[in-house]
């Protein structure tokens, strides 16, 4: 969806030829696309994800203080994902709705919306957003653990083993500050789910990658918001409080209408094109961006505290993320110069002749 709305933007883009031969008339939206590579349309779409979903956790503040948390954010993506899913068809008309790619947007939702989505709403009820984006934050570390876990080819090095230490540094200054709040079962319940679903997150994320179906990404997306919400919404009763709930406020319907819109029609599809075109570590250097604008967010409208544990934590975190993205990308470069030679080695009259 946010490719659509993209494609609009770039109408009323100035591009200056390099030369009068080049010259393509802009008006033409259709010659104009053509000038925009797929990459640098997921650069866009990354920008846009740092910015919309760093201030979606404060909306989620405003709206689990109104409403039950599984109901809402239930709600926010069921109809996100009606919404985008209408939109992907009358955008592309080829679909697919298999039994196994509806089986494997089911399993992502799950994954990534049921309990990733769903616990770090739930958690916001009793941890501030700013920790709360703080936490999420180390979904890159996850995703790397997964990948060392799970994949023959990844390796474990001292980048990657420093960067998972400071990690674990960074939570560890997150509980200092809040030493006296971490006694109480309901913070630390908080603290735990959303740890839960920044690792459900990771998981989701990988499979996502894994297994894409290039039929329709958008649809894909919309499918995985409308499973994810649905699964929300069947839990709700179990999880979830409805003692004096009034579905009519204007400061929660306000959050949930911006977090529908923005935060999962628009920056999850963005998300998801993000994901299908850059690697999974650069797609995700949004956790890099987001925590500093949560925790802001929270400090200005949401009146949280921001002190020098917070900023040790967020810095701890922030190069924990990018000593772990570094090393992985190192081992790939050494795979990928160990292929090469061996690839040489093999077929000697394709390697570079000596002068």
């Amino acid at each position: 969806m946010y490719l659509f709305c993209f494609k609009n933007f770039t109408h009323f883009c100035p591009v200056i030829p390099k030369r009068q031969t080049d010259f393509i008339n802009y008006n033409s939206y259709a010659s104009l696309n053509q000038l925009m590579t797929k990459q640098t349309k997921a650069y866009f779409a990354l920008i846009f994800i740092c910015i919309v979903w760093g201030t979606t956790y404060m909306a989620i503040r405003f709206g689990v203080l109104h409403y039950p948390a599984f109901l809402f954010a239930g709600v926010r993506q069921t109809i996100a994902g009606i919404l985008l899913m209408s939109a992907a068809i009358i955008f592309n008309r080829k679909t697919d709705f298999s039994r196994v790619n509806i089986l494997r947007q089911m399993l992502v939702g799950f994954l990534m919306l049921s309990v990733g989505n769903g616990c770090v709403t739930w958690g916001e009820k009793y941890i501030p957003s700013g920790i709360s984006a703080l936490i999420c934050s180390m979904m890159p570390l996850f995703a790397v653990l997964f990948n060392l876990l799970f994949s023959a080819k990844d390796r474990f090095n001292l980048s990657i083993g420093a960067g998972m230490l400071l990690g674990v540094c960074g939570v560890g200054l997150i509980f200092r500050h809040n030493l006296a709040e971490v006694t109480k079962p309901a913070y630390l319940g908080g603290i735990f789910a959303t740890m839960l679903a920044t690792a459900t997150w990771a998981l989701g994320s990988i499979i996502n990658k894994k297994t894409i179906n290039p039929v329709n990404a958008f649809l894909n997306s919309g499918m995985q918001l409308f499973f994810g919400g649905l699964f929300m919404l069947l839990v709700s009763p179990a999880f979830d409080n409805y003692d004096n709930l009034q579905l009519w406020n204007t400061e929660g319907l306000m959050a949930l209408a911006y977090l529908i819109i923005f935060g999962s029609v628009l920056a999850y599809a963005a998300y998801m094109y993000t994901l299908s075109v850059l690697p999974v570590g650069l797609a995700t250097i949004y956790a890099y961006i987001n925590p500093m604008i949560a925790v802001l967010a929270g400090y200005f409208f949401l009146k949280e505290e921001l002190n020098i544990y917070t900023a040790l934590a967020f810095i701890t975190i922030v190069i924990s993320v990018f000593l772990v993205n570094r090393g992985y990308r190192k081992q790939h470069k050494e795979d990928l110069k160990i292929a090469s030679s061996q690839l040489a080695a093999a077929f000697p009259e394709s390697a570079p002749s000596e002068s």
